[in-house]
């Protein structure tokens, strides 16, 4: 009874956590974007016009992006990893999970299989329980980010499908994760 309570509090702390550390006060269309052009900084209190030649157009500073979710797809980090024993999501991985609720925003027929993974210590029950809170975890962070729901389906593989082998700590960090791959 009193592990019941135990565990009721822990996920309503890491639930309280997860929700505070999505919170931000920096709105992404009031971001301001600073140049990113070598040698811009030179000329900086040199006036306008500085540097350019006589009836030169002035050079644009905006950079093209593409915008495109199947080409960010490409380049784009699809694994969380976690601490031993927990499903916290660390702020180390927000831009992955940030990453990934973009393109599923920006495609909204795309669909995810949110895979949870433990390495091999503890018992198998117990791994396939906590590779699902894992791959639940990174579910509602995307959430929310405005991900549907229909759009991600968790599920935990336990300790049956490891990244690395191995019996230390180097391959249990590797093996304590969450993948997001494409359904």
């Amino acid at each position: 009874m009193v592990m019941n309570a135990m565990r009721g509090s822990l996920g309503a702390l890491a639930i309280a956590a997860l929700l505070a550390g999505c919170a931000s006060g920096v709105k992404l269309n009031e971001t301001p974007v600073e140049t990113r052009t070598p040698g811009a900084d030179a000329n900086a209190g040199a006036g306008a016009g500085a540097g350019a030649g006589a009836g030169a157009a002035p050079q644009s500073q905006v950079t093209t992006v593409s915008v495109d979710p199947n080409a960010a797809a490409a380049g784009a980090q699809r694994i969380v990893y976690f601490d031993f024993d927990s499903f916290v999501v660390k702020d180390e991985y927000r831009p992955v999970v940030e990453g990934q609720a973009r393109r599923l925003n920006g495609d909204r027929a795309r669909r995810v299989s949110v895979e949870g993974h433990t390495d091999e210590r503890g018992g198998r029950e117990y791994n396939l329980a906590l590779g699902q809170k894992r791959a639940e975890a990174v579910v509602r962070s995307m959430s929310l980010l405005g991900v549907a729901a229909n759009q991600m389906e968790p599920v935990s593989f336990g300790e049956e499908r490891p990244a690395v082998q191995g019996s230390d700590e180097g391959a249990w960090a590797r093996n304590r994760r969450v993948e997001i791959k494409d359904r």
